[in-house]
């Protein structure tokens, strides 16, 4: 009996629910690994006062959502307005509150001008009682703007599965 079990043990560790690849961004110049095949789309966004039509590549996996929105800039002054809009944006949209917060700036670089927000925010507890937790790198980066983010149930979403997904993320 303890082969069986150790076969169906073999078996489940052998069916990961997370199938990671490689996904090249279309309209905007970034790589990221993503746990399954993802849907791209666009939509009109506005940040602010920034209006901005936005391309989303996302997947969901088990209830939770990986998700890389990109946006080409008209002004790059407006990066660093964009990018605190997203983040005001994407708490709110969880009715949540930013549990901890870091930011920085490299100004002049290859790149030009970077800014780089990253944050994990917690929403109240839904139908199945659970809170909805938010992480999300938020990046400026020349004439284009990116929102990277893991979305779910926060006792679903594991910290292997978010540094594996954000540490992907390479903006060209």
């Amino acid at each position: 009996m303890s082969v069986g079990i150790s076969l169906i043990l073999l078996i489940i560790a052998c069916s990961p629910t997370f199938n990671w690849r490689q996904v090249q961004g279309n309209d905007a110049p970034f790589s990221v690994l993503l746990p399954s095949k993802p849907s791209t789309f666009s939509r009109s966004v506005d940040l602010d006062g920034i209006k901005l039509n936005m391309t989303m590549t996302a997947t969901e996996v088990d209830g939770i959502v990986f998700a890389v929105g990109s946006a080409k800039l008209n002004d790059i002054n407006q990066a660093t307005s964009a990018i605190q809009a997203m983040k005001i944006a994407l708490v709110k949209n969880i009715n949540g509150s930013v549990k901890s917060e870091s930011a920085s700036a490299v100004s002049g670089g290859p790149q030009g001008n970077v800014s780089k927000i990253d944050i994990e925010a917690l929403g109240p507890p839904e139908n199945n009682g659970q809170p909805k937790v938010l992480f999300a790198h938020l990046e400026a980066k020349g004439q284009y703007i990116y929102q990277v983010i893991v979305i779910g149930p926060q006792k679903a979403v594991s910290t292997e599965s978010v540094e594996t997904f954000m540490q992907s993320f390479k903006a060209s």
